[in-house]
């Protein structure tokens, strides 16, 4: 029993490290799909989403958009690993066309590790 107890002590810190590795990475991937989808949206429409529009216009026309050729996501707009809403803005303010944002696991800006902000640029 000691020595189960042991091997837990030992695997359990280094599994859940890489849970929380994992949950960063799916946040890249998930911030890079997006980045594509919007930039198809800005190719259909001439323009990317407004801030007010959101990321909800890959997913649902906005009024007087013509040439909107959506949806741009096969499955609606994901929530980050961590169960909250990607922030939008357009345009950027860190030299890009708009800023995706993930605060990582504790949801505020900064942090390092698992706590660390998951961006587009």
């Amino acid at each position: 029993m000691v020595l189960i107890g042991l091997l837990a002590g030992f695997v359990a810190p280094r599994y859940f490290a890489q849970v929380g590795k994992s949950q960063v990475k799916v946040a890249r991937a998930q911030i890079d799909a997006l980045d594509k989808a919007l930039d198809q949206f800005r190719l259909d429409v001439g323009h990317y989403p407004t801030s007010e529009e959101g990321l909800q216009a890959l997913t649902a026309r906005p009024n007087n958009e013509a040439n909107w050729a959506g949806p741009y996501l096969k499955k609606g707009v994901p929530a980050d690993p961590w169960g909250r809403p990607y922030l939008y803005q357009q345009p950027g303010t860190h030299g890009g066309d708009f800023d995706l944002i993930s605060y990582g696991k504790d949801g505020r800006p900064g942090g390092s590790g698992e706590d660390a902000d998951v961006t587009n640029w």
